[in-house]
């Protein structure tokens, strides 16, 4: 199996709605995003994916939280944007990708989506082990 991933970041406000602590207020962090991508068979150019790809998937469904507050964005005008559902969200979205074959066909899975809210704070949603 291999398996590549590439980093994103975007910088953007939220608040956790019903946090008894600092979290309820509207505040910011710079966000980075990890994406694992994995194929037990490579393309023929010798790749998993092209970055490239990864990278246009990725912008369209992060890209309009970048200096905006997130709980101004569906489905974060009703969940809340934390690290968890953020990973979450951006894996679901990825996975419909995948699906409808925009990314890699159907030799490519998507193994895990890293959020990080700051250099020691990160949550991850992972694909269930088959």
């Amino acid at each position: 199996m291999y398996t590549v991933f590439k980093d994103f970041s975007f910088s953007a406000a939220h608040q956790v709605r019903g946090h008894t602590g600092g979290c309820q207020n509207l505040h910011g962090h710079n966000y980075r995003v990890r994406v694992h991508v994995s194929a037990q068979q490579l393309d023929p150019l010798g790749m998993v994916l092209d970055f490239s790809e990864l990278k246009a998937a990725v912008s369209e469904i992060a890209g309009p939280f970048d200096h905006s507050v997130i709980n101004d964005h569906p489905p974060f005008d009703k969940i809340n944007p934390t690290a968890e559902l953020l990973s979450g969200y951006i894996f679901e979205q990825l996975e419909l990708r995948l699906a409808a074959g925009e990314l890699g066909g159907a030799r490519v899975r998507l193994r895990r989506v890293d959020v990080w809210e700051s250099d020691s704070s990160c949550a991850s949603f992972e694909a269930a082990t088959p």
